[in-house]
């Protein structure tokens, strides 16, 4: 009896599904501000040259060594530094994630950015060691940080809406001038922010001192940093009465309020600071919460323009 062979059954590659891409989305969000904190904690400890050099942690070893530097110090910094490859990681899953799904290259453009921009972090960072730590050597480390959880927070947004459906303008051009002029004084809130820190005591490192810090008064510094926070939130607040008088969408609506309410956390939270003399506890909350403002402000920013279905139920899911 002859026997007839069977056809092997190839099984397709599984497609992540939407949700999947999400999860892994705010995954990469999350990560994206958290090492801003860890970051800040390397600094209020003094660990900044935990490892002194870089990419290795000292001369001829990758790793902390014994005595070189305080055991805890190197354990902060080089825990530091492990966790961008965590981050990397996390990009990369992000990445090959939209790529199998498929997605439109809009989305595509935001993880590979994600990913090169943790990698141009990573070198930034070992340039402000080899600098030792000089005040703007660490502000131009943390600021690229919050374009990439800008760039993190539109890429969330954007993976739920249709890679076939058309862009639509939902903002009048009014509410799309004030988006924009909101999202520029956002950007003078953290330069500002980051002289204020380069003039404070907390250099980064416990034997670094205030040589290499900013020669300003920063008590005056920290007037020029909240006057320019003021104006952020006057400029949000039109936006919210703008949105209101356009009739825009619930979710647009209730984005903004968020918005305002995370602004008056870290206003709260700046007042504590310039009353208490800045105490080293303060400035892991502020740093979250300079992430948590710049995520929202992404997020009411994309709402301006959304991919739509032509079915309800094909929406874009928001927050």
């Amino acid at each position: 009896m002859t026997q007839i062979a069977s056809t092997p059954v190839i099984k397709e590659p599984m497609v992540p599904s939407l949700k999947l891409q999400r999860i892994l989305a705010m995954i990469l969000l999350v990560s994206q501000g958290a090492i801003t904190v860890t970051g800040s904690i390397v600094r209020v400890t003094g660990s900044g040259l935990g490892c002194n050099t870089w990419p290795n942690c000292h001369e001829g070893s990758l790793v902390p060594v014994q005595g070189a530097a305080p055991a805890l110090h190197q354990a902060i910094e080089f825990g530091n530094r492990l966790l961008t490859f965590v981050l990397a990681a996390i990009a990369i899953a992000v990445f090959v994630a939209v790529l199998r799904a498929k997605r439109r290259r809009e989305i595509i453009v935001y993880s590979v950015i994600s990913g090169l921009g943790i990698v141009l972090q990573a070198v930034i960072g070992g340039i402000s060691v080899h600098l030792e730590l000089k005040w703007w050597a660490v502000a131009i480390h943390f600021l690229p940080s919050m374009v990439l959880v800008w760039i993190a927070a539109l890429l969330y947004m954007r993976l739920a809406e249709p890679d076939d459906a058309a862009p639509v303008r939902l903002f009048s051009p009014i509410i799309r001038v004030f988006t924009v002029v909101s999202a520029v004084c956002l950007s003078l809130v953290l330069v500002t922010g980051t002289m204020v820190t380069g003039a404070g005591v907390h250099s980064g490192d416990a034997g670094a001192g205030m040589e290499g810090r900013l020669d300003v008064d920063i008590e005056l510094m920290a007037y020029i940093h909240a006057a320019s926070m003021y104006v952020y939130l006057a400029a949000t607040l039109i936006i919210v009465w703008l949105l209101y008088s356009g009739k825009a969408s619930v979710a647009a609506k209730r984005t903004a309020w968020v918005l305002v309410a995370m602004i008056m956390v870290q206003w709260a939270i700046g007042i504590i600071q310039f009353n208490l003399g800045i105490p080293r506890w303060t400035i892991p909350a502020h740093i979250a919460m300079s992430s948590v403002v710049v995520a929202f402000s992404a997020f009411l920013y994309a709402h301006g323009r959304r991919r739509i279905g032509s079915e309800p139920e094909n929406a874009p899911v928001s927050l």
